[in-house]
């Protein structure tokens, strides 16, 4: 496969991100544990077959064990949390908040051995953090209280994917294949999670369970394994600043099939969170 070949392969996972919040709104009433449950099965059991066609399970017991647990940690968490904000918060804003996680990765990483970090990182930070200001306080409107676990659990969900990330440095490489297993084991883990804290509700309509299903096969499912094949065989940079337009995307998504108003607090929001994330970026690649 070629690195060109590769780097589209890998830029449809952020397209695929970009309708999460879209599909997760349209899950409803559908409790976060029972979503994780649901829709990681779909895309492991998927992986599995995938993996098989292309006689990649054979690969899968040289992983340590280690890699899976960190892998299963990492799903299992960013998506339990960012499932729930969802639920507890408006979709467009509490997904802004969540997709800091591309400006966090590259704060983060400027603390890894042998990085540095640099003045654009920590302006890029401050740009981009205001932007989560902006949607909390309500544009200024007075500290609202309704919304803020929601936030939270937002904010939570970045730190969580974007350390994950950083951290995956330290763990090892994988086979692509090995994202099956995550997945699975995601869903093993949320299902008596979700027995013990959870009420069962199961999607009521055609539209709930088609968003369902479009969260397992895309954005929970498809989008990890494209993501994977993009970052160890693409271009790892241009990847990285193509996931920086995925809080714009994602919001004008929102926007279009009418689940949230277009509003100047929201695109003011987003283009800071974005543009944050697109300083600290070049900060990273200058030499």
């Amino acid at each position: 496969m070629t690195r060109k070949r590769a780097t589209s392969i890998g830029f449809i996972a952020v397209l695929l991100w970009a309708l999460l919040a879209l599909f997760t709104v349209g899950s409803a009433p559908v409790p976060p544990l029972l979503l994780n449950t649901l829709c990681f099965a779909m895309g492991g059991t998927f992986g599995l077959i995938w993996a098989a066609s292309t006689g990649a399970l054979p690969a899968l017991r040289t992983v340590p064990l280690k890699v899976y647990a960190f892998g299963t940690i990492g799903l299992f968490g960013y998506h339990a949390l960012y499932f729930s904000a969802l639920r507890l918060a408006p979709a467009a804003e509490a997904g802004l908040i969540a997709y800091l996680w591309p400006l966090l990765i590259v704060l983060f990483s400027g603390l890894l051995p042998g990085e540095r970090l640099k003045a654009g990182h920590v302006i890029g930070a401050i740009i981009g953090f205001s932007g989560a200001a902006l949607i909390i306080t309500g544009g200024g409107g007075g500290f609202s209280t309704q919304y803020l676990i929601g936030y939270g659990l937002a904010l939570l969900c970045a730190l969580t994917w974007s350390g994950y990330s950083v951290l995956s440095r330290l763990v090892g490489s994988a086979p692509t294949a090995t994202v099956a297993v995550f997945c699975l084991a995601t869903a093993a883990l949320s299902l008596p999670l979700h027995l013990v804290f959870e009420e069962t509700v199961w999607p009521a309509t055609s539209l709930a369970w088609a968003s369902v299903i479009g969260l397992g096969l895309g954005p929970v499912g498809l989008a990890f394994f494209v993501w994977d094949i993009g970052v160890k065989q693409g271009d790892i940079q241009l990847l990285g600043t193509s996931s920086y337009a995925a809080p714009l995307l994602s919001t004008l998504v929102l926007v279009v099939f009418g689940v949230a108003a277009p509003s100047q607090i929201l695109l003011w929001a987003a283009l800071l969170i974005t543009g944050g994330a697109f300083i600290a970026a070049r900060a990273s690649f200058k030499t």
